[in-house]
């Protein structure tokens, strides 16, 4: 793990107006940037960057300091972290650096084997479907940079007919079966998703598949969603949800689970599978009648989806968990990235951000559930949803509350820099919350917080719309939506 430069300090570590109680060394991203810009203004000097994938192209231009000023690390270790943001938000197969010499061959050094951002480089080919590929970064020209491209891609909104829809998540398994837009049967499956055997994983998904299918006198078409990357053509290329499988043995058996579990209990219908974040998106859209939504999942980690102002996903991964938010140089780590790095939304808009929080809260937990206790830092979620319980039943005690209460507003600081530092890219009018997290009376906090975050650092965002997903939405919204993804021809 890198550290953080003297230089870096300097301009990245801003303390926010709105502060959160309970992490008073929060330092948002979104504000080091803002500071960074300040200071760099007038500089004629520039960084340029492209990240190609399969279907589009992530452009960027970063103003940065002479190659021998004082501070230029204060440009190198920024342009990395906004680089492996937009890796997170699209995905790329290579990076293409365009500017000062000494800054894109200290950037090309951090995106290379051993360097800061060595779990980027070796999960991109993955996460892009060519796990044999090894990811590129090269130095060029200007001129020489790709266009910004993106494709949008058009998904099924209508749910007629007979159709199954499953929702695979880190924590259980979701299948539906809906008839004519109207959900006949619901049902959560709990999973152990660290299981490195993809056969448990198979037959766990088409049992409650079968299961769902009983009530259904036919199918014709099955949608789906899950935690991760899905190719166009319903390949699992990169997901999390399966993260102790072998490379070699997910090649073989998981990259084309959805087609085979899908062809074993509906036969050759038609069959689209999306990120489970995209499917909330769609869902708020059909919910809301609007589109430029954002769709923030708060559960065992940070979901997100996007639809532009047509309703349609923009054919990016939003990645959100693996996005830096925070960058306090003590930040917390998390075990997906390896310990690479601190400071990723895992650890803030999920329930590890409410669960590393109880014991200062007060909230009286077991020994081992007062972070960062090594049983609270492994991939395994269980340990977390039951902290989370006692956070809840505590926030529900008139005694405890006005400590508790504090998780949940220091939650609502990290969602309102959040969003902030999304808007940059994503043209937010509503933001759809929902999740665990979310929940309650703390939830409502967390939403109260958030928004006043925006008006007192952000006036121009403070007309974004919160809507949260009723138990009529969670139910029967995010259902339907995934139901309708596949066209019945």
């Amino acid at each position: 793990m890198s550290s953080m430069p003297e230089a870096a300090m300097k301009y990245l570590l801003v303390r926010p107006k709105v502060p959160a109680p309970l992490d008073p060394n929060f330092c948002p991203l979104i504000l080091a940037k803002k500071n960074y810009l300040v200071h760099v203004s007038g500089s004629p000097f520039n960084l340029e960057w492209a990240l190609p994938r399969a279907d589009g192209c992530a452009r960027y231009k970063l103003p940065v300091f002479a190659e021998n000023h004082d501070d230029v690390e204060a440009s190198i270790y920024l342009a990395g972290v906004l680089i492996q943001e937009m890796m997170w938000q699209r995905s790329a197969k290579s990076l293409l650096l365009a500017g000062p010499p000494k800054i894109c061959e200290a950037l090309k050094a951090a995106y290379s084997e051993g360097g800061a951002y060595e779990f980027e480089i070796k999960s991109m080919p993955n996460v892009c479907g060519t796990p044999t590929e090894p990811f590129q970064v090269r130095i060029v020209k200007p001129e020489e940079l790709p266009a910004h491209k993106d494709s949008p891609q058009v998904c099924g909104k209508d749910a007629s007919g007979c159709r199954l829809a499953f929702d695979l998540g880190k924590s259980d398994i979701k299948t539906v079966a809906v008839k004519d837009n109207e959900v006949l049967y619901s049902k959560e499956t709990e999973w152990d998703v660290t299981n490195p055997d993809p056969d448990y994983h198979y037959e766990a998904i088409v049992g409650a598949l079968k299961k769902a299918k009983e009530v259904l006198p036919k199918i014709d078409a099955v949608g789906g969603s899950a935690t991760g990357t899905v190719s166009a053509d319903n390949e699992a290329t990169w997901c999390d949800i399966f993260p102790n499988v072998p490379p070699d043995v997910y090649k073989a058996k998981v990259v084309d689970i959805f087609k085979r579990m899908a062809k074993e209990v509906a036969g050759d219908v038609p069959l689209k599978v999306i990120n489970d974040g995209e499917v909330t998106a769609l869902a708020a859209v059909q919910k809301i009648g609007k589109g430029n939504v954002m769709g923030i999942s708060m559960g065992s980690s940070e979901g997100g989806g996007y639809a532009n102002a047509d309703g349609n996903l923009m054919g990016w991964i939003n990645e959100m968990c693996y996005m830096k938010l925070d960058l306090n140089p003590e930040a917390p780590t998390e075990p997906w990235s390896k310990g690479c790095h601190r400071g990723l939304s895992h650890m803030y808009l999920g329930q590890r951000g409410a669960t590393k929080l109880a014991a200062k809260a007060g909230v009286k937990v077991p020994e081992n559930c007062v972070y960062p206790h090594p049983d609270m830092c492994t991939m395994k979620h269980e340990i977390h949803a039951e902290c989370l319980k006692l956070i809840q039943k505590a926030m529900a005690d008139p005694e405890q509350e006005p400590k508790v209460r504090k998780i949940y507003i220091t939650i609502g600081v990290y969602l309102g820099y959040a969003l902030a530092q999304y808007c940059e890219f994503y043209d937010i009018e509503h933001v759809m919350i929902l999740g665990r997290v979310s929940k309650g009376k703390g939830g409502d906090l967390m939403l109260d917080t958030a928004k006043s975050v925006l008006k007192a650092e952000f006036p121009k965002l403070q007309g974004i719309q919160f809507h949260t997903a009723d138990d009529h939405f969670k139910a029967v919204g995010q259902c339907i939506a995934a139901a309708a993804l596949p066209t019945i021809k």
